[in-house]
């Protein structure tokens, strides 16, 4: 079937279901088109549960649908694709997470949001890419600090904030895969260029790098920088389609032509048109687990 006719198929559908269909920044771009929101994990959840609409389809993967099911509860939250998943929020479990939590009995527990609902349950709080240093800098500095789940991420806010931090041993397979001679190969291809990275890529990359930040943090960046004409990206491949829309004027880049999540990209046309047609697939998220997961996002929430 042409995308013209499953374009026309989810409009209808769309509006029958009184629907509403967020993409994820890294998801394919004629699904971040076809969205009504496109953002990071936890802005489209927090979009998802201030919104009117009964059903909500989440163009990403099953933690961020999970983490918008923990915030709210009454509406049908759909994953296009049942087995789109995170190998970094695979690497952390609440059983795990409990028998390191034994072992270090006055600490505090940070879960990123890449994490599952069960996880979070057992977390005091959440963070994003974008505010890790601010959520660790606002605990108590008495008591040690548990990071969950990628190792990155925590290294750099204990490095910011000269702080030690117990870290889980994840790590996503995509950031991971980038090494400074990348880097320093992108940059010799496009002199002048301006390296942003997320903060999931290893130290040594985030030392070369002129902006260090989440999906929403280069997006910013970028608009706010008037001098500014060509960026290397260092993240996921998909962000270039939507810092290229909204940034006509300027060029994007990949670090590595590597950057590619392949569960990112697993959703199509036709999995939207599906899961608007049938309801396919609901993510729902235990009563119990729910209430804890959302009293730690809450928790971060409230963190100025």
């Amino acid at each position: 079937m042409s995308n013209e006719k499953l374009l026309r198929q989810i409009v209808v559908l769309k509006k029958k279901r009184r629907a509403l269909i967020l993409a994820h920044n890294y998801q394919r771009p004629e699904i971040q088109d076809i969205a009504d929101f496109t953002g990071d994990s936890l802005e489209l959840s927090i979009v998802a549960s201030r919104a009117e609409n009964p059903v909500i389809v989440f163009c990403g993967v099953k933690f961020m649908a999970e983490t918008a099911a923990v915030l709210c509860p009454g509406k049908k939250v759909l994953l296009p694709v049942k087995d789109a998943g995170c190998a970094l929020a695979d690497m952390a479990t609440a059983e795990a997470l409990r028998k390191l939590k034994k072992k270090h009995p006055r600490a505090q527990t940070v879960a990123y949001v890449n994490t599952s609902a069960e996880v979070k349950a057992e977390s005091d709080i959440c963070c994003t890419s974008a505010n890790a240093v601010k959520i660790v800098a606002s605990l108590d500095p008495k008591r040690p600090v548990i990071f969950v789940s990628d190792r990155n991420l925590g290294a750099y806010a204990a490095r910011k904030l000269r702080r030690k931090l117990i870290l889980w041993d994840g790590f996503c397979p995509t950031h991971t895969l980038l090494v400074p001679a990348d880097v320093r190969r992108a940059v010799k291809k496009h002199p002048g260029a301006k390296v942003m990275a997320h903060p999931e890529c290893r130290f040594d990359v985030l030392e070369s790098a002129d902006y260090v930040g989440g999906t929403a943090g280069m997006l910013k960046y970028v608009k706010g920088d008037s001098g500014g004409r060509s960026y290397l990206v260092a993240t996921e491949a998909g962000m270039i389609h939507r810092l290229k829309k909204e940034n006509p004027g300027k060029n994007f880049y990949p670090v590595s032509d590597d950057l590619i999540c392949p569960m990112m990209k697993l959703i199509t046309l036709e999995d939207v048109r599906n899961a608007l047609s049938g309801f396919q697939f609901r993510v729902t998220v235990n009563p119990s687990v729910r209430k804890k997961a959302r009293r730690a996002i809450t928790k971060m929430l409230s963190v100025r």
